[in-house]
């Protein structure tokens, strides 16, 4: 498994934009990124393949978030667009699911500790 660390959370307002980074220790297939609110189960926010060429989206987000990869630095982006008070959550990425079930968080083999994004309205 290999170590994954998410960094570019913060605080920002209704309509701002931020954008996440997940750096992994080794080379990664497919990569994630999900979110957990409080009191809510994990969900799946964007996935994509290793070549980059496919990329996968929860409906809440589409449109306003774009995923992405630079296999060079072993670094999968998420760019938060048009953010909205819901999108409040702590973000997880994850690596190298079992199967191509990329929205399932029970296929994803390595995750990361998380870092907190904060909407405010």
């Amino acid at each position: 498994q290999v170590q994954l660390v998410e960094s570019g959370g913060g605080l920002v307002q209704a309509g701002g934009s931020l954008r996440l980074s997940c750096a992994a220790s080794g080379r990664t297939a497919a990569m994630g990124w999900f979110r957990q609110a409080p009191g809510q189960e994990r969900e799946f926010v964007a996935a994509i393949t290793w070549s980059g060429g496919s990329t996968y989206y929860a409906d809440s987000v589409k449109g306003r978030f774009t995923i992405s990869r630079d296999n060079a630095k072993k670094t999968v982006y998420l760019q938060m667009n048009s953010l909205k008070p819901e999108d409040t959550a702590v973000y997880f990425c994850a690596a190298d699911p079992r199967s191509r079930q990329y929205s399932n968080k029970y296929e994803y083999l390595s995750w990361g500790q998380g870092t907190q994004v904060t909407v405010s309205s």
